[in-house]
C-alpha cells in the first residue's frame, strides 16, 4: 500500500528575549545563553528531530525536550500536544533562527506514515543525513553523523529494529524500549547515509508485513 504522511502541527511558539536568572537555573543555561524559544507540537519524535535541526542552523542548544504522557489525544490543553522543546541562545535573533529551522522540519521534512487508511496505525522511519548537537548527544555519536530514527508501536518496533539491523551495516546507538511516554518504541541507528536509508526501508517493510498478517508467525 502507498503510505500516507501524518504531519505534526505546531501548536504554540514563544520567545523569551532575556530569561530571568531564576528560570535559567533549572535549564542549566550557560552565561551567554540569555534567550529562549519554546515550541509545542502534536508529534514528539518529529519535535525531537526538529530541535536537532535548530542546532545546525543557529547558535542554539536544546536545553529541554520532553514527550507528554499518553500522547496528543490526552494533552493537558489545546496548545500542549505531545511534545515541548526549548532552545537557548545568546540573542533573540539566534533562537528565532533556530525555531524557524525547526518549524521547516515539522511542516515540510519529517513525518510519521500511516499504515492503514484510518491513520490509526503508523510509524516513523526518518533518516537524518547529518546530526546536530542534540541527536548526537542522545545517540553518543559525533556531530554530522547519519542517523536512522525508527519508531513504531511496541511489537512492530522490536520486530522492525531487528530487520533494520540485519539489512545494512548499521549499529544501534540508542534503544527506546516500549512503552515510551506515548506507548511506542524504537531506536536510533547509525552508519553511512546509504546504510541508514536501507535500514529505514527494511524497518518499513517489516512493519507493513505485520500489518498485512498480524498473527501469522
Amino acid at each position: 500500500m502507498e503510505l500516507q504522511p501524518i504531519k505534526a502541527k505546531i501548536l504554540a511558539v514563544r520567545i523569551i528575549p532575556n530569561a530571568d536568572l531564576a528560570l535559567a537555573q533549572p535549564f542549566q543555561l550557560k552565561p551567554h545563553q540569555r534567550s529562549l524559544a519554546i515550541l509545542t507540537c502534536t508529534i514528539d519524535d518529529v519535535g525531537y528531530t526538529a530541535m536537532d535541526e535548530a542546532t545546525k542552523r543557529a547558535d542554539v542548544e536544546v536545553v529541554y525536550a520532553k514527550s507528554f504522557y499518553a500522547g496528543a489525544s490526552h494533552a493537558s490543553g489545546p496548545l500542549s500536544g505531545e511534545f515541548i522543546g526549548i532552545i537557548a541562545g545568546p540573542s533573540p535573533d539566534e533562537v528565532i533562527s533556530g525555531i524557524e529551522a525547526a518549524r521547516n522540519v515539522i511542516e515540510n521534512e519529517a513525518y510519521f506514515e500511516a499504515i492503514n487508511p484510518e491513520g490509526t496505525h503508523s510509524m516513523y522511519a526518518h533518516v537524518v543525513a547529518r546530526t546536530g548537537s542534540y541527536l548526537s548527544k542522545l545517540a553518543n555519536i559525533d556531530e554530522g553523523t547519519p542517523l536512522a530514527y525508527l519508531i513504531a508501536p511496541p511489537l512492530e518496533a522490536m520486530y522492525g529494529l531487528d530487520a533494520a539491523l540485519k539489512s545494512a551495516d548499521v549499529q544501534l546507538a540508542t534503544f527506546y524500549g516500549p512503552p515510551s511516554e506515548t506507548n511506542f518504541g524504537g531506536g536510533l541507528l547509525t552508519g553511512t547515509q546509504s546504510a541508514c536509508r536501507a535500514a529505514a526501508e527494511a524497518f518499513k517493510q517489516s512493519i507493513l508485513e505485520i500489518a498485512r498478517n498480524p498473527i501469522s508467525y
